[in-house]
């Protein structure tokens, strides 16, 4: 990745480029180029400890989008609040939900300099409906509402979408409290999807556990039980908090199945 695209004194002035992000590795995993040779570096030296990270990473992002076009399509949602953004790639939210209604509104919700760059740039609406970007930290559960409010109406249903972002919140009890904060703050009828890495496999947590001890961000795996209780007061929709492989799975044969990951989610909806 090149500055070429930047504006002097934009937000690509205040991006850190000495240490990995894993916004940019997680977008390398994925196959894209928004990363620069730190992250790079970072995602290989992961990648040997722990191989199965690249499965892990696209059987989330698939996850992501199953879970998406269901609250779209099945649920009939139609506002979206994608708060841990990450750095856009093929299908992103919106892209999903408007390709099934087209007036479809998302806000997505970063506080990374990188995503903020390319989100102006890359996350276009479809005429009929509304994206747009807030640049906010997940700590603030009530900044994120009160912002999203200017375009989502928060007296209609939304999708609130936690995808991989709970693990950089350093206490669950802390992690619990901005899931409740930010679900009291939509109405009924609302729904939650959100995944999160998970303590059972010991390569990864190894693999993590080096990450972690590198100077990056950390990001913690946590114990299944607890990402269930991200779902506590929601009614969860079948088959509940599973490996994310394992969740409505797509029938398309080209699809990768790797059934036995460190990765769960699930969807629930808010009575």
């Amino acid at each position: 990745m090149t500055d070429d695209a930047a504006t002097p004194g934009g937000p690509i002035s205040k991006i850190d480029r000495s240490v990995p992000h894993s916004a940019r590795i997680w977008n390398y995993w994925l196959g894209g180029t928004d990363n620069y040779d730190v992250d790079r570096a970072a995602g290989d030296a992961y990648c040997e400890a722990f191989p199965g990270i690249v499965h892990v990473a696209r059987a989330s992002r698939h996850f992501l989008a199953r879970s998406i076009r269901y609250l779209a399509q099945d649920a009939g949602v139609r506002q979206f609040l994608d708060v841990g953004t990450g750095l856009p790639t093929a299908d992103n939210t919106h892209q999903i939900a408007q390709r099934v209604a087209p007036e479809s509104r998302v806000v997505y919700v970063d506080n990374d300099p990188l995503v903020l760059l390319h989100a102006h740039a890359l996350l276009t609406s479809a005429p009929e409906g509304v994206t747009e970007y807030l640049e906010a930290d997940l700590r603030d559960p009530a900044g994120i509402l009160a912002a999203a409010g200017g375009t989502l109406d928060l007296t209609r249903p939304v999708g609130l979408i936690l995808s991989g972002i709970l693990g950089h919140i350093e206490t669950y009890e802390e992690a619990r409290d901005i899931v409740r904060r930010l679900m009291a703050g939509l109405p009924s009828g609302s729904y939650l999807s959100l995944n999160e890495g998970t303590d059972t496999d010991p390569e990864y947590l190894r693999a993590q556990n080096a990450y972690n001890a590198s100077g990056a961000e950390p990001y913690r795996l946590r114990p299944l039980h607890e990402i269930e209780g991200f779902f506590d007061g929601l009614d969860l929709v079948p088959p509940g908090v599973v490996q994310v492989p394992r969740w409505r799975p797509d029938l398309a044969p080209t699809v990768e199945r790797h059934d036995d990951i460190g990765q769960a989610g699930g969807v629930g909806r808010k009575p």
